[in-house]
């Protein structure tokens, strides 16, 4: 079996089952605002964007209808169903592009590039989350700049819960439970669905970065000025923080 083929990210059913989880209809309200807020914190009002793992264009879209030339790219054909149908919606025009994310690299081909949402840290080898960030710098044109959002181990630290229990529209129940591992390295994860009489779970995986681990990585990928802050607005990266949000720029 293909090393991939047993890589829990790799199983549309994944994000098809938990799209109404991942992607509800707040959060796609709440997208204008956070395109407004990056864009402000970058200083940015034009160019090329490669959004990283894109999934169904909630952010991509907006910033295409800014008149950014948008580039979204993700692994699961079921997200960029998604994203092509959401492009049609709001009649614009994005490339999208089928693609695991170690795998992508166009040099010098962009001005801005974005991974949002905890879309990082997927892979087992720590060696390819630090490829992903190496290509994406050298897809960046000099003077680039980079946007990694995630969930930080410091945030992650303060507000860790093993368990929550959250109802679904519709009826059902939608279960996680939560485990670090590798000594808060990773955190290992085991999602229930418990709808319409029947039951399904799926387990994944991913690492979780400090602040300081990712601005080191940052840097071995050959940005030059690496920025943390705690949410899109720019405030501190500090003991209220929500998100890990990493600004790096490409030398």
């Amino acid at each position: 079996m293909d090393k991939n083929d047993a890589e829990w990210f790799s199983d549309d059913a994944f994000w098809e089952t938990t799209y109404p989880m991942m992607f509800p209809e707040k959060r796609f309200a709440d997208s204008p605002r956070e395109v407004g807020e990056i864009l402000a914190l970058i200083g940015r009002t034009e160019g090329s964007v490669l959004d990283l793992a894109c999934g169904p264009a909630r952010i991509a879209a907006l910033l295409a209808q800014r008149g950014f030339a948008v580039t979204g790219v993700d692994r699961s054909p079921f997200l960029l169903t998604r994203a092509k149908e959401r492009a049609t919606e709001m009649g614009v025009t994005l490339e999208l592009v089928h693609s695991d994310m170690r795998d992508f690299l166009r040099p010098d081909s962009f001005d801005i590039a974005l991974n949002l949402f905890t879309a990082f840290g997927y892979f087992r080898d720590d060696d390819e989350n630090q490829r992903v960030l190496n290509n994406v710098c050298a897809s960046l044109r000099a003077g680039g700049v980079f946007v990694l959002d995630a969930i930080g181990k410091e945030v992650l630290a303060r507000i860790f819960n093993p368990t929550a229990c959250n109802d679904l529209p519709g009826g059902g129940l939608f279960i996680q439970r939560r485990r670090p591992v590798d000594s808060w390295n990773r955190m290992s994860n085991e999602w229930i669905i418990v709808q319409d009489g029947a039951q399904r779970s799926f387990h994944l995986e991913h690492w979780i970065y400090s602040g300081r681990e990712l601005s080191q990585m940052m840097a071995r990928a050959g940005f030059a000025d690496v920025s943390v802050y705690g949410d899109y607005a720019g405030t501190p990266y500090g003991p209220e923080a929500k998100r890990l949000v990493v600004v790096a720029t490409k030398a």
